[in-house]
């Protein structure tokens, strides 16, 4: 049975295999945003000492597992208000601007040894130009509304994205010089050789940096100011209901999984084993390099974006540009200067 399935993958043609791929990683996206919503949820519930979403099951199982899957019902079942004075094409279509380069970054990203929709070279570029794409749809969408309140969070948020982005890139540099490729399999690839092997390691500071601005990239706490409500109500889709307001909302969980896959490809060893080279574990499943690696490490990730926004307070505006502008962009410059002297005299992830 599994040889005749197997004949019958390997026989179909590239393009059929690949848009199969795309159909599942988008499909199971889809419904780890749904369930992340609830893990969130429950996660801050269980730190402020109260209780989560815990009435609605799915088929009696599990208290509180079919409430996304309600929520989504709810939303797709109310109107979606447009106002009368807002550029409707413009308005319509913002929210699918901001959640497309959410799926389309996953062509690049290895899943596995042997699993990448799009194994190209230039797998880097490609994910800075989309990640860079989606400050597109939060402007259009503050703009387009002919709402003050709506066009100010826009500014607001599009500001805070490209201080961030900067800082991204420049980590993304130290990553390359590291590497010498572009291509994410390589990456991964360069960083064999056990935890200590890891472009953590070597690239500390980078590493912070990068899964900071990632966590200001997706609007997320404490560096929510796009959504204060005391302050600008609510933000560039103050104006948004139902389904076009649940996008934005799939677009900013669907941005957290990427920017935890990201994070764990670029500086943890993407699917490698944390146990790799140990003598005795070493010869044993444990050490083999597969999919569950890299689900570990972005679910951990995820619950750190969680815990932030259970514990932090939202920042100032002023605070937030200042520690993008004047504290996480002098960083990396400053490694990235660091890392040409290691390669100069041979250190670390150029000793070889």
């Amino acid at each position: 049975m599994l040889d005749s399935i197997s004949s019958l993958w390997f026989g179909l043609p590239d393009y059929a295999r690949s848009t199969a791929w795309i159909l599942l990683i988008t499909v199971s996206i889809i419904i780890c945003v749904a369930l992340l919503t609830l893990w969130e949820r429950k996660v801050i519930g269980w730190m402020q000492l109260r209780r989560g979403p815990n009435r609605v099951r799915i088929f009696g199982l599990l208290p509180g597992l079919g409430q996304p899957f309600a929520d989504v019902i709810k939303l797709l079942m109310k109107e979606v208000v447009v106002p009368a004075n807002a550029n409707k094409f413009l308005f319509r279509i913002a929210p699918i601007i901001a959640l497309v380069p959410a799926f389309a970054t996953w062509a690049v990203i290895p899943l596995s040894p042997e699993l990448v929709v799009a194994d190209i070279d230039a797998g880097l570029l490609y994910v800075l130009a989309l990640t860079s794409m989606g400050v597109y749809g939060i402007i259009l969408a503050g703009w387009s509304a002919n709402s003050k309140y709506a066009f100010l969070g826009a500014m607001r948020s599009a500001a805070q994205i490209v201080a961030y982005e900067i800082a991204m890139g420049f980590a993304l540099v130290g990553v390359l010089m590291a590497a010498g490729s572009l291509n994410l399999g390589k990456i991964v690839l360069q960083q064999q050789g056990g935890p200590l092997a890891w472009n953590w390691f070597w690239l500390f500071p980078l590493f912070v940096v990068y899964f900071i601005s990632g966590v200001a990239e997706t609007n997320r706490a404490p560096f929510d100011v796009a959504e204060g409500e005391s302050e600008i109500v609510a933000g560039f889709h103050v104006e948004y209901s139902g389904i076009a307001f649940a996008i934005f909302f799939l677009a900013e969980y669907a941005n957290m999984i990427l920017i935890s896959a990201l994070t764990s490809v670029m500086f943890l060893g993407g699917w490698l084993s944390p146990f790799e080279g140990y003598p005795i574990i070493g010869d044993t499943f444990l050490a083999k390099p597969s999919f569950f690696w890299l689900g570990l490490k972005i679910f951990v990730f995820l619950f750190l974006f969680l815990w932030f926004r259970a514990t932090f307070p939202r920042y100032r505006y002023d605070q937030i540009m200042r520690l993008g502008w004047k504290a996480l962009i002098p960083v990396t410059l400053v490694w990235i200067a660091v890392e040409g002297l290691m390669a100069h005299f041979r250190i670390g992830p150029w000793s070889s």
